[in-house]
């Protein structure tokens, strides 16, 4: 099994920045992707960005391209997602997960574990 546990999530104002952590344990993740999704109320879980975990090749949403990075800290078994510039539409629940498929998918029903989510506001 996997356990994935966020940090991170708050209140920012617009255009400030947050960094989200996702510390992983209990299976080994060289063959595995690691991504983050979002999701807002009355809205799908939506596709935020992914990182191959050997190799380090990313993907992003349109939404959040040039704003967000993705990247991991393979010693720390540890997901990082550095948001910036935010704005109002980034605020959502936002959730770790990993997916044990050979390729990147970027429909959340792909994805096989999934953290608990933390809270990200961003206000005016």
């Amino acid at each position: 099994q996997v356990q994935l546990v966020e940090s991170g999530g708050g209140l920012v104002q617009a255009g400030g920045s947050l960094r989200l952590s996702c510390a992983a344990s209990g299976r080994t993740f060289s063959r595995y992707s690691m991504g983050w999704f979002r999701q807002a109320p009355g809205k799908e879980r939506e596709f935020v960005a992914a990182i191959r975990w050997i190799g380090g090749t990313t993907y992003y949403g349109d939404s959040v391209k040039g704003r967000f990075t993705i990247s991991r800290d393979n010693a720390k078994n540890t997901l990082y997602l550095q948001m910036n510039s935010l704005n109002l539409e980034d605020t959502a629940v936002y959730y770790c997960a990993v997916d044990t498929s050979t390729v990147v998918r970027t429909t959340s029903h792909d994805w096989d574990y999934w953290g608990q989510g933390t809270q990200v506001t961003v206000s005016s």
